[in-house]
């Protein structure tokens, strides 16, 4: 390896969602991505100084997709459909783009589900662009590149 070649860490403005079946275009920001491993502590007899930290149960708290109001509707009719009690589960990822718009990284997720919409904020002294938001209960998520 070249030591006088400098790597920049990527940019977190060039993205997309990709989820099944739905086609919107584009997404202002997205939260959540994230793994939680919860710690079980274990006490062993004879041996007192300090537990055993043994790993639990794996969590996913929920990604929240945040995009300007515009005039497809596949994302809040999946969230009506669950409100109506109809089950719809979906696998998608959310992938990095690098500077030339090739992909930098990808996480993917399984088993999602719109679990909270929230509509714009209004307000009619405003310039803002109608955001949206949407949450998404998942079941895993995984970095694969």
């Amino acid at each position: 390896m070249s030591t006088g070649q400098v790597l920049d860490p990527h940019g977190n403005q060039r993205f997309l969602v990709e989820i099944d079946g739905i086609a919107r275009a584009s997404f202002h920001e997205v939260q959540g991505v994230e793994s939680e491993i919860e710690v079980t502590e274990h006490r062993e007899g004879g041996w007192n100084p300090t537990p055993h930290k043994l790993p639990g149960m794996t969590k996913h708290p929920n990604i929240v997709l945040k995009w300007g109001l515009a005039y497809d509707r596949d994302i809040i009719d999946w969230h009506q459909r669950i409100a109506q009690g109809n089950v719809d589960r979906r696998n998608g990822s959310i992938v990095l783009l690098d500077r030339l718009g090739e992909e930098a990284a990808r996480w993917n997720f399984v088993r999602a589900w719109p679990t909270k919409y929230t509509a714009p904020s209004l307000a009619a002294e405003g310039n803002d662009i109608a955001i949206e938001t949407m949450e998404l209960a998942h079941e895993g998520l995984v970095r694969e590149s």
